[in-house]
């Protein structure tokens, strides 16, 4: 199986959104999502794909790639699968790292199936009534290593803390 990864914000409850879109403005996390998927594939839901503002779709220097139950949906210039399997086995001769990007249908998916082998997980400290959660997960299975922190500032009302969580492998 293809190894990808996965990013995400979330709030202290796990919620990664409501009403189908972000919960806050944190522009430290959006360069930091920015740099670390640019010029690398990012795969979400259609659902995630249509709240992302028009002018800045598909996102740019990216392969963008939806995945939707829709036969019939398209989206210019982006790729378009039906399941997560038959868009991560598009890609298993590309050197490009694969990123799952969201919604919360897409990451429970990518959570169970085997080859996610690194988490970009951003927490936001705050709790923001969301409609929309990352799982759970065992982090008894993960190596988690903080790579960025953020106060509070002109620019961010929330503080925040980003971690790499690196599969543990099986021995």
């Amino acid at each position: 199986m293809i190894g990808f990864s996965l990013i995400v914000a979330m709030d202290n409850n796990h919620g990664i959104g409501k009403n189908n879109d972000l919960m806050w403005h944190l522009p430290r996390d959006m360069r930091f999502f920015k740099s670390t998927t640019e010029n690398q594939v990012v795969i979400m839901g259609r659902k995630n794909y249509d709240s992302i503002p028009e002018k800045y779709r598909p996102l740019s220097n990216r392969q963008n790639v939806i995945i939707t139950r829709n036969k019939l949906f398209n989206a210019p210039n982006c790729l378009v699968f039906h399941t997560l399997d038959e868009a991560l086995n598009h890609f298993v001769n590309d050197d490009r790292e694969i990123f799952i990007i969201g919604g919360g249908e897409i990451y429970k998916i990518a959570m169970n199936i085997e080859g996610l082998d690194k988490m970009y997980i951003t927490n936001v400290n705050g709790v923001f009534n969301a409609d929309t959660f990352f799982p759970s997960f065992d982090k008894s299975s993960w190596n988690q290593e903080e790579i960025m922190s953020q106060e509070l500032d002109d620019k961010h009302n929330y503080t925040f803390k980003t971690y790499i969580y690196t599969k543990i492998s099986d021995k």
